[in-house]
């Protein structure tokens, strides 16, 4: 018998041949080495402690904390205390299982630490970089090359990285520690402080773990109600943070002074966005397809670097098939994944990404859901969450990783690519508000008309009405003002109603941080504004956070490439007329891309990643809304809420004209049970 084998060490792997063969009535086994392969790891999970007063950091706070993360990091879960600080690691495996692989990794002299989570792309060269400094490496990790990076070049080699991230380096003999994210947020990272500790972890509940006070920060409350999660800095609980992305922490207790704390928020990376020069971009058409279509190459390229089975999720829209089309470029029987709904063909979008695996030749799965699958998706989303975040796509977001997670270890993703290029349905309003024309002045002059019929995401009429509706609200608008309300599922009066008053005894901080995402849009700027202002705010505090939760749910990176920075500065370069006109939202990526992709995803409906959540209510789980989680009894016991508000949203939910009343139960769900978990 032969077979192809392969056997790991640190960080690198032997190919070999297995032969098994009989002699003399005994069975003898024969290696045969014909070459070697280095390999990275993938690191899931980290959280630490930094105390300032050199107080006692207990091992059982560390353990919680590192226990908390297993599903991020199930195969290993790690802390060691040096000095002040504290590092916990929670580690996938993914072929390197030795001990040696696990975290934190130290450099030679021991003086410095790090605990990783995510990947590098482009740490071979950086690696390459420094042995011709003279570093010595005891791994081929790309974990080890950022400590080296950070050892060598300072804080400036968080500008040399092509990937996604949060590190924690901890220098023991200057008792700093150095903690960064990524440029575009996605890996994430939370953190307390008060006068003793800092507290930090990829996960709100690592950080849990800690003995912290879990004071309820009402501003976010609203904001939450308003947007479905919650954006910026702030968190549901004050004293916690998110760290933003493309910034870092610098905690140095010897600078520490009568006036000051001894750690400071610093912001690292900034998109370079100059809407004059956009719009004056010197490179043809032409040359912007070429060079989109090379950009996306190779991101992808770097992506598939991989010694795991590899995947890519294939929802049948543009940007998913793009990322497949690349992806093929560059490997062999690709596997695709795609999932759709039995019996609902207005949610289902599998008929288009079958169509695409076909003409690619991928090896293609197709998950086809029932209600009870949502059922039960809706039990594990709430088990694991702890904000609350109530975007419903994240229910097939889980399911969608789980089933993947069966077949592959790592996913390409085509998340993103909306919020470059204008592919919303909001983007084309706005748009067409800016540029007006004869459809512009009917459906405003309609207004009257959209308001009195009956809306409902659930449906093809419904919906477009709704949009039709949103749409003539828009225009009454500036463009900031418009830009925050399309983004909002409830507007601030409405939110203060169900919180009885909250929002206006909070309206200060509500306003200001309106102000900070919605301030990039210009009232006299461009759609590209707008762009910019997606991708500071709804890219990293829903899109990345709903992929980041629920693939790490299930032990599954998934990998963005449109989020190469490469790509995302390319994108704020080009002028609006390249992304989007009266014909084509998206353009110039339907464009660059129409000679490799099926004819047939063009000019068809922009669909989503929807969910058929208001027939679900109405059914499986109306008894547990009515009786449970939004009774009069439980809400009048709570006191959080109006009373009768909640009534009026019941009644509503039930109703012919339901609109978008599911997304606001839906949140009111969500954060009645992390209310229950944390709370009471």
């Amino acid at each position: 018998m032969f077979r192809e084998n392969l056997v790991v060490g640190t960080n690198s792997i032997i190919f070999f041949n297995v032969i098994n063969f009989r002699k003399n009535k005994k069975s003898y086994i024969v290696f045969r080495i014909f070459g070697t392969k280095i390999v990275h790891q993938i690191m899931c999970g980290i959280a630490g402690a930094y105390s300032f007063k050199n107080k006692i950091v207990e091992e059982k706070w560390l353990q919680n904390a590192a226990t908390s993360l297993n599903k991020r990091g199930p195969d290993n879960q790690n802390f060691v205390t040096i000095g002040k600080a504290s590092l916990v690691h929670a580690r996938l495996s993914i072929i390197d299982t030795s001990v040696v692989a696990n975290q934190p990794i130290y450099d030679v002299t021991e003086r410095y630490a790090i605990i990783f989570n995510g990947e590098i792309f482009n740490y071979q060269d950086i690696r390459n970089e420094l042995l011709q400094k003279g570093v010595q490496f005891k791994t081929h990790s790309d974990t080890e090359v950022l400590l080296y990076a950070y050892i060598h070049f300072g804080q400036d080699f968080l500008h040399k990285l092509n990937g996604f991230f949060a590190f924690a380096i901890h220098d023991k003999k200057e008792e700093t520690l150095f903690i960064a994210c990524d440029r575009f947020g996605i890996k994430p990272l939370y953190f307390y402080s008060d006068e003793d500790y800092l507290f930090f972890g990829s996960e709100l509940k690592a950080i849990l773990n800690f003995p912290i006070q879990k004071e309820i920060n009402w501003s976010a409350v609203c904001l939450y109600f308003q947007l479905n999660y919650i954006p910026g800095a702030v968190s549901i609980f004050k004293n916690i943070q998110k760290l933003e992305p493309g910034h870092c922490i610098e905690i140095n207790c010897r600078r520490l002074t009568v006036n000051s704390r001894p750690w400071s928020v610093n912001r690292w990376y900034k998109i370079p966005y100059n809407a004059l020069e956009a719009e004056q971009n010197q490179l043809s058409y032409i040359e912007q397809k070429k060079k989109l279509v090379a950009l996306m190459d190779d991101s992808v390229r770097l992506r598939l670097i991989a010694d795991v089975p590899l995947g890519a999720f294939l929802s049948g829209g543009i940007d998913s098939s793009v990322v497949t089309a690349m992806a093929c470029r560059h490997t062999k029987n690709l596997n695709t994944f795609s999932i759709g709904f039995e019996g609902n063909d207005f949610f289902d979008e599998t008929p288009y990404a079958n169509l695409v695996a076909k003409h690619f030749n991928t090896n293609h799965t197709v998950f086809k859901l029932k209600n009870e699958d949502l059922y039960e998706s809706l039990h594990e989303l709430l088990e694991y969450t702890d904000e609350p975040f109530a975007d419903s796509s994240a229910l097939l977001v889980n399911i969608l990783s789980k089933c993947t997670r069966k077949h592959v270890t790592v996913a390409l993703s085509g998340d993103a690519g909306d919020e470059l290029f204008a592919g919303y349905n909001k983007h084309y309003g706005e748009w067409q508000m800016r540029n007006g024309g004869w459809k512009t002045e009917i459906i405003s002059s309609l207004k009257p008309v959209w308001s009195a019929l009956p809306k409902s995401r659930s449906g093809g009429i419904g919906n477009k009405i709704r949009q039709l509706e949103r749409f003539a609200l828009g225009m009454e608008l500036t463009p900031s003002e418009r830009w925050w309300r399309w983004c909002c599922f409830n507007d601030l009066e409405n939110v203060n109603e169900l919180l009885q008053g909250k929002a206006d005894s909070n309206l200060e901080q509500i306003i200001a941080a309106r102000q900070k995402f919605s301030a990039v849009v210009d009232n006299n700027g461009t759609l590209n504004d707008c762009l910019l202002a997606d991708v500071g705010m709804v890219l990293p505090y829903d899109m990345l956070v709903k992929v980041d939760r629920m693939s790490m749910r299930n032990s599954l990176e998934v990998r963005v490439p449109f989020l190469d920075y490469r790509i995302v500065e390319f994108a704020f370069s080009l002028p609006v007329s390249s992304k989007i006109d009266a014909n084509m939202k998206k353009k110039i990526v339907q464009d660059a891309f129409s000679d490799v992709l099926p004819k047939e995803l063009y000019n068809r409906p922009k669909k989503g990643f929807e969910v058929p959540l208001l027939q679900w209510f109405r059914t499986d789980l109306k008894d547990k809304i009515m009786n449970d989680w939004l009774s009069d009894d439980y809400i009048q016991q709570q006191g959080i809420f109006n009373v009768q508000t909640i009534k009026n949203l019941k009644q509503q939910l039930f109703s012919k004209n339901p609109g978008d009343v599911h997304a606001q139960v839906w949140a009111l769900i969500v954060f009645q049970n992390f209310w229950r978990k944390y709370m009471e």
